[in-house]
């Protein structure tokens, strides 16, 4: 039997807007430079978040602390260990859903408009330094 690897949809949204990034033609600057300016990185003004885009985050991992609370209530109330099981797999699919947001909106700011200053080699291997940590 034939084991398929599924990506996840955040590895396929990256590598679509890698794609997209390499067939408009950008250039990368050398590996002997790219060492310079990756402290450089932080210090690009960022597009700050909206009021909405703040709210919406904020809203979701107040949810999601709820969901924490309410699982120390169950192991408190010695609940049935599913059922917990359950509720933590729920918290799970939730953050990484705000870490999903989170990092597509890098990739649509950060990452782009690296790109389009010529350092996007050492935003796209930090954006996927991340997403291996996040995807473990």
């Amino acid at each position: 039997m034939t084991n398929i690897l599924i990506q996840p949809p955040l590895i396929l949204l990256v590598k679509a807007i890698l794609i997209d990034i390499y067939t408009a033609g950008w250039y990368f600057k050398g590996e002997e430079q790219r060492r310079d300016t990756m402290d450089s990185l932080h210090e690009h003004t960022m597009k700050p978040r909206t009021e909405a885009e703040k709210k919406a985050v904020t809203n979701r991992l107040k949810r999601i602390e709820g969901q924490v609370r309410g699982i120390q209530k169950m192991i408190d109330e010695d609940r049935y260990c599913v059922d917990i099981l359950v509720q933590i797999s729920a918290i799970n699919s939730a953050l990484k859903r705000v870490g999903f947001e989170v990092a597509e909106r890098h990739v649509k700011h950060c990452v782009s408009d690296a790109v389009k200053s010529g350092e996007g080699d050492e935003a796209i291997e930090e954006l996927m330094d991340v997403l291996h940590q996040f995807t473990k």
